[in-house]
């Protein structure tokens, strides 16, 4: 179904991607995209630890905090790095996602309540090992076990060709109401840290919003310097649009140190106005501390872990999934392949088994965030996201200079989740397009995933005793992808969407009504098979070290171009059967026009006889 690129032209926004992914841009430039990426990942790195662990031990507070970012980000740029590069090779930064926070969180309360008798705070750390039951350094190992089992997950799920599968699925009326709640999944979020202070957090969002839209064709001009002609101006670039994140963010960062400056009130500030725990002058972290495994403990796999992994793996799975489609559509680039999607999720995988074996609290995924951050600047590469992977990596062995991060503003943090998750909401609404949505069958689906992805996670929340099978590895299962608002609504949407009965039209799978499929253009047929292997195909030095005959085995046969993808995408067609084979039974409305289509040829047959 998403396997042919080339359909028929849809109609192109007139706003263009100043710099496609495969375009290097000079050095300069490409390192402020990377600042931006960088400040993007950083802030949802701040929340996912704010929200997961509001208040560590006093007595290794700061450590705690600056080791547990720096090793987030060391992993997460190693994980980057391998997306670029051998993964899906889109410029998408990997990040913690909020489908790795609920099940973490659900752990989290289930092993205090257990180990403290219903008492919510975990014991302090009082020994050398750490490990008296309810301690706060045994629930991070256990959340590090249940990290490293949701790459186990991601690993077969990529391995074993299920992520592709499912991707090549996802219609439209799948991808508008998944990608619209994971949109809308993080309101809550955003209005807690916005809370710490709504004025800061609403000059960041109007400035976004002047300089992405209003001023996003002011061009300012270009100074780039070479060896051979030093300093020279070139073409004019939107750089106003192309940094719609990183200059209102500086600018409300800036602001919000002025106010605090001037001891403004912390009430005209907000009632939170707090922060990360900064370091004073006698910090304990080092400048330089190489993370590797087992430094502090090693991950404690329990079965409660398990349970919480396995659903960690398939909800994070379900979310990249989404952001793979979601940013070639952004970007204007040729509709992801199968191959490349597995190779997405296994590197993936690599990533949270470093990240739990370092003893981090969270898995790696594609941030929503910056993949949004592409959209709204129309400015990535992936040659700046590269930069960005060795920017984390380098800050990840310097737990000191990872501090500096803690020095953001919460109230900033929640400016960048309203300006980069209402594009994810925007571009789910988009795919409503291509389907009819007046159709009965639509609304119904549409309506029912979207509400019940709303009412059954907080329904949960509030009664979680109702989940009791008596086995507590599957209590915690299904209480934590039951409280995951995208992964129901993936569930509900292709579950309906695949056995309800509908025409190809009606669910926008036509073909020359597959306008939606990202990478269409003027000149689509001639050169999507080459553009497409070009940003999805292996590196060369993969390509001779996986010939065609090796690509063949398992589990490289998932992993590898196939014979019949490699022609559709020279020919520019799907493989045979793939729009078509998701339909469990024709329509009476195609089996009539099928019939009528026969008749009408046959007595053109007839007269010509």
């Amino acid at each position: 179904m998403n396997g042919g690129c080339c359909a028929s032209p849809a109609p192109r926004s007139p706003v263009r991607a100043s710099y496609a992914l495969l375009k290097t841009p000079p050095w300069g430039l490409s390192c402020c995209f990377a600042l931006q990426h960088l400040a993007v990942q950083a802030s949802l790195l701040c929340i996912f630890h704010l929200l997961l662990l509001p208040a560590p031990p006093v007595r290794d507070q700061n450590r705690n905090w600056n080791e547990l970012l720096a090793r987030s980000l060391f992993a997460c740029g190693v994980s980057t790095a391998l997306q670029t590069s051998l993964g899906s090779r889109l410029p998408l930064v990997q990040a913690p996602s909020f489908e790795f926070l609920v099940p973490a969180m659900v752990l989290s309360r289930h092993s205090t309540h257990t180990a403290r008798n219903g008492t919510d705070v975990p014991a302090e750390c009082a020994g050398q090992d750490c490990a008296a039951p309810g301690s706060w350094n045994q629930s991070l190992r256990e959340i590090s076990g249940a990290v490293v089992v949701s790459g186990l997950v991601q690993l077969a799920l990529g391995v074993s060709g299920v992520g592709g599968w499912i991707a090549q699925r996802c219609g439209p009326m799948v991808l508008a109401p998944s990608l619209s709640i994971i949109g809308l999944s993080a309101y809550k979020e955003a209005a807690h840290f916005c809370s710490a202070s709504w004025g800061v957090a609403l000059l960041l969002v109007l400035l976004a919003i002047l300089f992405s839209q209003h001023l996003g064709s002011c061009r300012l001009p270009l100074c780039t310097w070479t060896w051979a002609k030093g300093i020279s101006v070139e073409t004019s670039i939107p750089a106003l649009r192309m940094f719609s994140v990183l200059l209102p963010l500086g600018c409300a960062w800036i602001v919000w140190g002025i106010l605090s400056h001037l001891h403004v009130r912390r009430d005209l500030l907000g009632p939170a106005t707090w922060q990360l725990p900064t370091a004073n002058g006698t910090l304990r972290s080092p400048w330089l501390q190489v993370p590797y495994p087992g430094e502090r403990e090693w991950p404690s796999l329990s079965s409660r872990a398990l349970g919480v992994g396995v659903a960690m793996g398939i909800t994070s799975s379900m979310n990249s999934v989404g952001c793979y489609l979601l940013c070639p559509r952004a970007l204007r680039a040729p509709a992801l392949p199968r191959h490349a999607c597995n190779r997405g999720l296994c590197t993936e995988g690599l990533g949270s088994l470093l990240l739990g074996a370092l003893g981090g609290v969270s898995g790696t995924a594609s941030s929503i965030p910056n993949a949004c951050t592409n959209s709204l600047t129309q400015a990535s590469s992936r040659h700046s996201v590269q930069v960005s992977a060795l920017a984390c990596v380098f800050l990840g062995m310097s737990p000191r200079l990872a501090e500096l991060l803690t020095t953001i503003p919460l109230a900033v943090h929640g400016g960048v989740l309203c300006v980069t998750y209402t594009v994810a909401v925007g571009t789910g609404i988009s795919y409503f397009q291509y389907a009819n949505i007046d159709s009965g069958r639509n609304i119904f689906i549409v309506g029912f995933t979207m509400f019940m992805a709303l009412l059954v996670p907080r329904w949960l929340s509030a009664a979680p005793g109702y989940v009791a099978t008596g086995w507590v590895c599957l209590d915690l299962f299904l209480l934590s992808v039951m409280t995951v608002p995208v992964f129901l609504t993936g569930l509900l949407s292709f579950f309906l969407e695949n056995t309800v009965s509908g025409t190809l039209e009606e669910r926008g799978l036509l073909t020359e009504l597959a306008a939606w499929k990202p990478g269409v253009g003027q000149n689509a047929r001639q050169g999507c098979g080459s553009e497409a292997s070009q940003v999805y195909g292996l590196p060369p030095a993969m390509r001779r070290l996986l010939p065609p005959s090796r690509c063949k085995a398992f589990p490289f046969c998932f992993l590898c171009p196939g014979r019949e993808e490699s022609h559709a995408l020279e020919e520019g067609s799907a493989p045979p059967g793939e729009a078509t084979g998701l339909l469990l039974k024709p329509s009476a409305m195609e089996v009539e026009s099928d019939r009528k289509w026969r008749e009408t040829e046959r007595c053109k047959w007839d007269n010509a006889v």
